[in-house]
């Protein structure tokens, strides 16, 4: 792997040993270089959330491929994928993500384990799935079999019998919304308000427009394939547009095989 483009003051290259490239960086290494910034700010009693989004694309715009983003992925882009998920407290998806993903829950890693209880973590980050409809296979071990429990984030029109559903199978229900759906900066302020102020989404594309429309994502890891696969397949980012394009920075650029991993940060 080859460090094209530096990273930002916050975490310096000599803080990851500047590797040589053409070698596989170890995931120290990849934890230094996508550590997430120190808290500056507050609101109410506690440091405020960053919200970051891991994608990938193709060269040609899509986030997926037959309904899935391993066949554009590589071993890299997973080791990253790893590491983004090992810096989180709670990874946010979209519940047809859930479906299409086959979303298992977080493991623990041993490569990460000391780093997570010195910042006062749980063994592996909880995934919180958006959902207004509630209509997910509880039988499944993201949530029967979870090491941190599932959260559920849903509006609080929600069908009463589908939370009773959720909280018999171990989720825990949080409501983000005044109706049947999530409102994304409800989401972000619930999950800080829980402790987790580290967040992580990996989409899908619905769920990511919707928080770049509400302002709330700051910062994007997205990773560039180089595959061209045409067809019809979603962007990484869909639903309402925003009224002025928003303008991310670069933080920092890395390159293995073909395939671009972009850092980018909102000023």
């Amino acid at each position: 792997m080859r460090r094209l483009f530096p990273v930002t003051d916050e975490t310096p290259a000599q803080a990851i040993g500047a590797p040589a490239a053409d070698r596989e960086w170890s995931f120290a290494e990849l934890a230094a270089a996508y550590a997430y910034p120190e808290p500056r700010d507050h609101v109410s009693d506690g440091p405020r959330p960053w919200l970051r989004g891991n994608m990938v694309s193709s060269l040609d715009g899509a986030a997926q491929h037959d309904g899935h983003s391993q066949p554009i992925s590589s071993a890299a882009d997973m080791r990253i994928f790893g590491t983004l998920r090992a810096l989180a407290d709670v990874i946010v998806v979209g519940a047809e993500t859930v479906r299409q993903e086959g979303y298992r829950p977080a493991r623990a890693r041993a490569d990460f384990a000391a780093a997570r209880e010195a910042a006062g973590q749980a063994p592996a980050p909880a995934i919180a799935v958006v959902t207004a409809s509630l209509e997910l296979d509880f039988s499944l071990p993201l949530f029967t079999s979870p090491l941190v429990p599932t959260l559920v984030l849903t509006g609080a029109a929600a069908a009463p019998e589908r939370v009773a559903a959720a909280e018999r199978a171990g989720a825990r229900v949080v409501v983000a919304g005044e109706g049947m759906g999530v409102d994304p900066a409800r989401a972000v302020s619930a999950l800080a308000a829980l402790g987790h102020t580290r967040l992580l989404t990996e989409g899908g594309p619905r769920l990511l427009g919707q928080l770049i429309a509400a302002e709330v994502l700051d910062e994007l890891c997205l990773t560039l394939s180089p595959t061209l696969t045409a067809g019809d397949a979603q962007r990484i980012s869909g639903g309402p547009s925003v009224a002025v394009p928003r303008r991310f920075g670069l933080v920092s650029l890395l390159e293995e095989d073909g395939f671009l991993f972009g850092r980018y940060r909102r000023p």
